[in-house]
């Protein structure tokens, strides 16, 4: 177990490191911030801005002295906003999570039952719309999506807001879109998964000790069956954190995603770089916590 989290550390680090300097170079490789904030300066004053802001002082220079504010949690102020980057981002950072957790939620609340559904009554009517519904739902772009339902539910029926955070209602359809994302590839993992456990000896044998059959999938199948499941759970929330940008920006929700959208177009890279590592950040703790249910799920990798 010691060596595990050492190892997981470890990554971690790595991981900052190597977010943070592909960050850096793609920023600095797309322009000039300075001609956005002074478009029409002379270029004396330009020149003046660039050695307050350090723009001047050679790359590495600048990526040093990035990585070791970012160890003190300082990543500068915004060039734009004129306020710190993290306080900026961390003001937004809760919408953001919010609106991944509810789609993640929602995404498992249809996935899990109707797969394990699918599986035990395979070739059923239930099956065969399962597998329509996750062939449609995997060729529909997240934006796509939330146009259609912005028109239907909010344009055509006027039954929820356009856009928006102010209330629960204004939640609804961006939940919505982002878990659609999600729920048809977590409905196969979890029919396949069960269709080849649900068959083998030791789900028999339950079988055969007169358990129900409901405790028999729920209890013995399902948790065997649950490690793809983890793992493309994991794998899919990093995804609908990088979705969330869209989806932030079709429904006007105030997060992360449009804040970093807004902040690559003013190359404002305090800002970028700030919620970029962030992210990461979530991505890696994420993945720590899927280790973590597979040593529970699995015990064997205790062993090892």
């Amino acid at each position: 177990m010691t060596a595990l989290l050492v190892r997981r550390v470890i990554r971690l680090l790595v991981v900052c490191l190597g977010v943070s300097l592909v960050t850096f170079s793609i920023l600095h490789a797309s322009g000039d911030p300075v001609s956005l904030v002074m478009p029409e300066a002379p270029e004396a004053d330009r020149v003046v801005l660039r050695q307050a802001l350090g723009l001047d002082d050679p790359l590495a220079i600048q990526f040093l002295r990035f990585f070791g504010n970012v160890a003190t949690g300082n990543f500068g102020n915004s060039f734009f906003h004129r306020t710190p980057a993290l306080s900026l981002v961390l003001e937004r950072m809760p919408t953001t999570l919010t609106l991944t957790m509810l789609a993640m939620a929602l995404a498992l609340a249809v996935a899990v039952p109707v797969g394990i559904y699918s599986a035990v009554r395979r070739n059923s009517l239930v099956d065969h719309v399962a597998t329509v519904a996750v062939f449609l739902g995997q060729s529909m772009p997240v934006f796509w999506t939330g146009i259609m339902l912005i028109l239907l539910f909010a344009v055509q029926w006027r039954l929820l807001p356009v856009s928006g955070w102010e209330s629960w209602s204004a939640v609804v359809l961006p939940a919505i879109t982002l878990g659609t994302f999600s729920a048809p590839l977590l409905l196969r993992i979890v029919r396949s998964s069960m269709l080849e456990v649900v068959n083998l000896d030791y789900v028999r044998t339950a079988r055969a000790k007169g358990v129900s059959e409901w405790m028999v999938i729920l209890r013995h199948a399902l948790k065997n069956a649950a490690l793809p499941l983890v793992t493309v759970a994991g794998l899919q929330f990093g995804l609908l954190l990088g979705g969330a940008v869209i989806t932030e920006s079709v429904f006007a929700v105030p997060g992360v995603g449009r804040l970093i959208v807004s902040s690559i177009r003013q190359l404002d890279f305090p800002v970028v770089q700030a919620a970029v590592f962030f992210l990461a950040m979530i991505i890696v703790g994420v993945n720590f916590v899927v280790d973590m249910l597979y040593i529970y799920l699995n015990p064997q990798i205790r062993v090892r």
